[in-house]
């Protein structure tokens, strides 16, 4: 009798449930559901941030403009001072001894002159007379000009004089904050010397400088005709929060600077508190109203080698790794400047188990409820 072997047996029985397994696991993974969502347009607000430098919207510094000991200090660091109060007093003996020896030079002169006068009289009496020749009577004249002019150029000194004694006494320019004052009474001050300075921060400017592009964003996001400084913006203060009162747009510089490519802002801030210094930093955010932007869940996307891509599925349900441009992050969303149209469908979750060229069965997630659950 003819023996039978049944050694392969197993090995066949083990083949084929091998295949099956795979086959499933093909299938299961066809059949796998995913996330997916759609680029939709939707008007938005755009907020972005520009880094602000503070200024008050006036800011003086006090400087000696004559030479002397500083006298007496009549005000403290930090405080409020109102225009024409008086701040400093610097020594004025010398000062006062100048004045006084210009208005006796001034008077000698005047004396002189009552003199010319008298003798140019005498002269036009002779002359009537003809005792005297016309020309006697010129020179007599021209020496009584000669002596006006004397009288005019003391008066000028004596002008000078009492000017730079009044320099002596340094008043307030304007109602505002002193600053740190790092002189003493008794310190040497020569001409030019800084003793400190005053700063008006009833409101401040804050400047900042965006790019060309944001810059036409800024523009077409204005209403038709509207004037291009009239924009309410808002202050982030260095701790991270929001500064109390809004701002205003004022002004716009005419050109781009040549070498970073941006445009330079001013805006002014009430500052009714005090609480913004002169010198002060700071973030500006800016918010543009975009029509029709393109909007994309970030986490649709990955980057590969610094560019942005997604997984684009198509309609016969394969996904196609597509790259896209974005113009801004807004929360945890992109909008979208090139690369996707409104519409396109891309796959929200599990991109890290897609490849491309991959068929998938896709499970809608509406971008509305991703919209409303992250309140963009």
């Amino acid at each position: 009798m003819r023996k039978r072997s049944y050694f392969g047996i197993p090995l066949i029985g083990l083949f084929l449930v091998s295949c099956s397994t795979e086959a499933d696991k093909t299938t299961d993974k066809g059949n796998k559901k995913i996330p997916v969502t759609t680029v939709i347009e939707k008007d938005i607000s755009l907020d972005r941030m520009y880094v602000a430098d503070i200024q008050a919207i006036q800011n003086v510094e006090l400087r000696s403009r004559v030479a002397g000991f500083l006298e007496k200090i009549h005000v403290d660091e930090g405080k409020f001072i109102k225009k024409g109060q008086l701040l400093f007093t610097i020594s004025d003996e010398e000062l006062r001894a100048e004045v006084s020896r210009a208005q006796a030079s001034l008077n000698s002169i005047i004396a002189d002159a009552k003199t010319v006068e008298l003798e140019l009289e005498r002269v036009k009496l002779l002359v009537n007379k003809r005792i005297l020749s016309s020309s006697e009577l010129d020179v007599a004249k021209a020496k009584f000009a000669a002596q006006n002019a004397r009288i005019e150029e003391a008066r000028a000194a004596l002008d000078h004089a009492r000017a730079r004694l009044s320099y002596t006494k340094i008043y307030a320019p304007y109602d505002g904050i002193i600053d740190r004052i790092p002189l003493k009474p008794g310190s040497l001050l020569e001409e030019g010397t800084l003793i400190t300075s005053v700063s008006d921060i009833s409101s401040v400017f804050a400047y900042f400088n965006i790019s060309e592009n944001e810059y036409l964003d800024y523009l077409r996001s204005r209403p038709k005709g509207a004037d291009t400084t009239d924009k309410t913006v808002h202050l982030v203060l260095s701790d991270g929060k929001q500064y109390e009162f809004p701002g205003q747009v004022e002004t716009v510089v005419s050109e781009f600077q040549e070498n970073t490519g941006s445009i330079a802002f001013r805006a002014r801030f009430p500052n009714p508190q005090f609480l913004l210094k002169h010198g002060a930093t700071g973030k500006i955010k800016l918010t543009n109203n975009v029509e029709e932007a393109l909007v994309l869940p970030q986490k649709a996307a990955f980057e590969i080698q610094d560019k942005n891509y997604v997984f684009v599925v198509d309609k016969a349900n394969k996904v196609k790794m597509r790259n896209f441009k974005p113009k801004a992050r807004l929360g945890d969303f992109y909008i979208i400047e090139s690369g996707l149209q409104e519409g396109e469908t891309v796959v929200y979750e599990g991109i890290q188990n897609i490849k491309d060229g991959m068929q998938v069965s896709p499970a809608m997630v509406s971008q509305d409820s991703l919209i409303r659950k992250n309140i963009l």
